[in-house]
């Protein structure tokens, strides 16, 4: 059995959610932009093999990370949801954070490029496996961080509280704790968010 296939099937027991009031802080949240505590605060729950997380992240985020980010207006949050195949979000979430707090977003969003480029389960293993080599891992570090099993109790931890929370696919996105996004397309775009973060900043 390859390495591989191993971690898959010690990863299916994290909950799925389907792609497709959030608590204000949890434990292990990512985010940019802002300080805690700022005047707004933008979640989105999201998973590296959502293909409607990676539209949303190659037509909107730009925009919106100009906009709001990058001049601080807001603060980003970013929380894990794995989506199927889910043994293989699960992965990148944990290379990601093992990758280190400044390059978690640069391999959340690489993995989500890399979906183009998935035909089968090697393709994605290889995927993740280059992504972690531009990040400083080689295999050995690879396989270490993604069945660690102190880190992946983290993550089932992060996967409860966004259940926990309601949300059940991805990309789901909250202002101030309203639901802001619908199922469905690229979820939110940035008519639907721009106004409610616009209007909670003008309070």
């Amino acid at each position: 059995m390859t390495a591989f296939r191993t971690l898959i099937l010690a990863l299916t027991a994290l909950t799925l959610a389907s792609c497709g009031g959030a608590k204000p802080v949890v434990d292990g949240d990512m985010a940019l932009g802002a300080a805690e505590g700022a005047k707004v605060t933008v979640v989105e729950y999201a998973s590296p093999t959502c293909p409607h997380c990676a539209a949303w992240q190659e037509n909107t985020w730009p925009a919106f990370k100009a906009a709001y980010v990058d001049t601080n207006k807001v603060r980003y949050v970013f929380r894990e949801l794995p989506t199927p195949p889910n043994a293989v979000a699960a992965a990148g979430f944990l290379m990601a954070r093992c990758a280190g707090e400044d390059k978690y977003f640069d391999v959340i969003h690489a993995i989500m490029r890399s979906q183009k480029d998935w035909q089968s389960e090697d393709d994605m293993r290889a995927s993740l496996v280059r992504i972690a080599g531009e990040n400083g891992m080689d295999q050995a570090a690879f396989q270490r961080c993604v069945t660690n099993p102190e880190a992946i109790a983290a993550l089932e931890r992060r996967v409860k509280a966004a259940t926990d929370a309601g949300v059940t696919g991805t990309p789901t996105f909250f202002v101030n704790g309203r639901h802001v996004s619908s199922m469905g397309g690229e979820g939110v775009l940035m008519s639907d968010l721009g106004p409610a973060i616009d209007a909670e900043l003008a309070k």
